[in-house]
């Protein structure tokens, strides 16, 4: 992964955080930095699952699908295990 990967990868993490965000339902009481962080690793992983199998010269809707699935998930996993909310449901 070069510099440039990287970057991108945190500028559409920071928006896949977000949209996960918004995505997922109810409220999530956890800060906006860990928000980001779930979805620069959403985009992160989702790049290292999908990425070897494709092979686009554009968007790749696939992976961005499978990093926007990713970043649902993480933002529930982080709303359930961050501390004060665990007496939630």
């Amino acid at each position: 992964m070069t510099v440039a990967g990287i970057i991108t990868a945190i500028i559409i993490g920071a928006i896949l955080g977000v949209v996960g965000r918004i995505l997922a339902p109810g409220k999530q009481n956890i800060p906006i930095w860990l928000t980001i962080v779930v979805g620069i690793v959403a985009a992160l992983i989702g790049t290292a699952i999908v990425g070897p199998m494709r092979d686009t010269n554009g968007v790749d809707w696939v992976e961005l699908i499978v990093q926007v699935v990713l970043a649902v998930i993480g933002v529930i996993l982080a709303a359930r295990l961050y501390p004060g909310n665990r007496n939630r449901a």
